[in-house]
């Protein structure tokens, strides 16, 4: 059994998704992090970056953060969506750390102050904008040949969708975009991805938005940040 702490984010449906792919049985416990959870110390004790996802394997009582870390925990323990050889593996690790270092955190940028900033900072939204941009006709040009990121479906790909269904948020066209629209709507319509992407509409519908007095605490903002 897995425990998945999870809220969701596209971070956290990487490893709803993957869970769903494997097959491996597992439990939500929910990490609210517009209202603090992930600084909880019972929380810190499995993920000291105060982040989610991170999961606790209760066959084994392994605890492990970072998404892409966890990826690779879980498909090894599967033999599932990583390939056995030296070649075939590093050929998917390089687009997990690809997404994990680029397209995860510029779009998360990109979504910050292109929708969610009460200020609108213009160079800061071209900046990412632009860098969010220039991912994805990375993604594409790769994907312009093979048919999956990194040549067969794997976790290179399940690191990447979650960030691409946000594309709006990004300031992005899949249109300008071919190959990633492709790829896009391939993934979207496995049964295991849609299950694993549909984790946690519950929680989101439930929860309340974050209060300024949240923002301030969880994220560092001053009254006069606040305002539009």
């Amino acid at each position: 059994m897995i425990d998945l702490y999870f809220w969701p984010t596209g971070n956290g449906k990487k490893i709803s998704i993957m869970l769903e792919e494997t097959g491996l049985k597992y439990r939500v416990l929910p990490v609210n992090i517009n209202k603090g959870d992930q600084f909880k110390p019972e929380f810190l004790a499995i993920s000291p970056n105060n982040k989610m996802p991170a999961i606790v394997d209760t066959d084994n009582g392994l605890a492990i953060f970072e998404s892409g870390a966890i990826l690779q925990y879980l498909a090894e323990k599967t033999g599932k969506l990583l390939p056995a050889d030296t070649a075939g593996k590093y050929r998917v690790l390089q687009w997990v750390f690809w997404q994990v270092g680029g397209l995860g955190p510029m779009a998360g940028q990109a979504h910050h102050f292109l929708k969610y900033s009460p200020q609108k900072i213009e160079y800061a939204m071209h900046r990412f904008q632009q860098e969010v941009a220039r991912l994805y006709q990375v993604l594409d040009t790769q994907l312009g040949k093979t048919e999956y990121i990194a040549g067969d479906y794997s976790i290179a790909d399940i690191a990447a969708w979650p960030w691409v269904v946000r594309y709006d948020w990004q300031g992005q066209k899949l249109e300008d975009f071919p190959n990633v629209k492709r790829w896009f709507e391939t993934v979207g319509a496995r049964p295991a991805v849609q299950r694993g992407a549909a984790v946690g509409a519950d929680l989101m519908a439930a929860a309340p938005p974050p209060t300024d007095e949240d923002k301030k605490r969880l994220f560092g903002l001053r009254d006069k940040d606040l305002k539009p």
